[in-house]
């Protein structure tokens, strides 16, 4: 199969505040659930590297983009909604009862 594309994701937080670190957290868990060896996670942090917000349009904290594959898609918040993030991602969940 053709379908092994791999995803290229940026979260972008402020620091390790709470929300940001369960952000982290959160789509790191989905993505070894969903995607196992086929994505990459880009931590950006603004109180670092401020003008990095500008490329991506980010006005709130934390978010989370996906770059690859497009077209690109931002979520915004801590992540914690599982079946959120992976319809806003695009991700088909990995079907754990595929017994025939």
């Amino acid at each position: 199969m053709a379908k092994e594309q791999k995803w290229e994701l940026r979260l972008y937080i402020a620091g390790q505040t709470p929300k940001s670190v369960l952000a982290l957290q959160n789509i790191t868990k989905y993505c070894k659930e969903h995607l196992e060896g086929r994505y990459s996670i880009e931590i950006v942090d603004l109180l670092k590297n401020p003008q990095l917000a500008a490329g991506d349009q980010i006005f709130a904290i934390p978010t989370l983009v996906r770059k690859v594959p497009e077209p690109i898609r931002k979520i915004i918040g801590d992540l914690s909604n599982e079946e959120r993030v992976l319809v806003g991602l695009n991700i088909r969940p990995l079907s754990s009862k595929t017994k025939t």
